[in-house]
């Protein structure tokens, strides 16, 4: 594998200090999201979603990525989804609320307990048939379609085109979290060549990311799959961490209970 992110890492003065924007109500939700504190984010748009598509979609994906997270709050999150699609009036709209429809099946069948990959897959697909090419949102897009076909495909080759072009999309739009994320997947699969240089690189890239933005809730996941390619003494101490975040967060992410554990 080359090295995990062609496109190189995000510039420093592309980096928004609040990745969901930088109005108050904006930053307002990124402190509560990247605490965890999803539902109360969510209720934040409660009277902007009721009239403003965008603002659905986005008060879906808040109530989806708590899904992901927590394994909880499915009827929430299936209604917001519906919302949102009820909302959109445009072919953007519709392709961003598909890409949440997709995202929510995709988590319900990784850490939900159901097999909903038939409904993921359709649902990513006519997300793509309806996003223009240069629309912002194929980024999340691309990253998400990654997903599918590293875990549930298990495509690694497919998964790595998907995170690049989802890395370098994210990178021209300053998406600094989403960066975080492609980094992260794109190290997981060199890890599995055995690529621990280009590992090590992109998950210290991820960590680096998620601390600078304060996104609280995915630092844990970050410490911990650093820590799997760093020498014993130094990986003891991220784990350390990581168990500390893990706590003081109640025990989300729910799905990285075991790992550590395991640790």
């Amino acid at each position: 594998m080359a090295e995990p992110a062609r496109s190189g890492p995000v510039r420093r003065d592309t980096i928004r200090e609040h990745p969901e924007g930088d109005d108050p109500l904006s930053a307002a939700i990124w402190r509560l999201r990247s605490r965890g504190c999803w539902e109360d984010a969510a209720a934040l748009l409660d009277v902007h979603a009721a009239r403003e598509p965008r603002q659905a979609v986005r008060r879906a994906a808040l109530l989806v990525e708590r899904c992901l997270f927590t394994a909880a709050g499915w009827a929430e999150a299936e209604e917001a989804v519906r919302a949102a699609e009820a909302a959109a009036t445009s072919d953007v709209d519709r392709g961003a609320a598909a890409c949440e429809r997709g995202q929510l099946a995709y988590a319900a069948t990784v850490v939900g307990g159901r097999d909903r990959s038939d409904e993921a897959r359709a649902a990513l697909g006519r997300a793509a048939a309806l996003l223009p090419p240069d629309a912002p949102e194929r980024a999340l897009l691309d990253f998400r379609r990654g997903l599918l076909a590293e875990f549930l495909a298990d495509s690694p080759q497919s998964a790595e085109a998907a995170y690049r072009r989802a890395h370098a999309a994210a990178t021209t739009h300053g998406d600094s979290l989403l960066c975080s994320f492609t980094w992260r997947h794109l190290a997981g699969l060199a890890l599995r060549e055995g690529e621990l240089t280009e590992a090590r690189q992109g998950f210290a890239e991820s960590l680096r990311i998620r601390e600078e933005l304060g996104f609280l809730v995915g630092m844990a996941p970050a410490l911990v799959s650093l820590a799997d390619v760093a020498p014993q003494a130094e990986g003891d101490r991220l784990r350390a961490e990581a168990h500390r975040l893990f706590r003081l967060l109640g025990g989300v992410p729910t799905w990285l209970a075991g790992r550590l554990a395991a640790a």
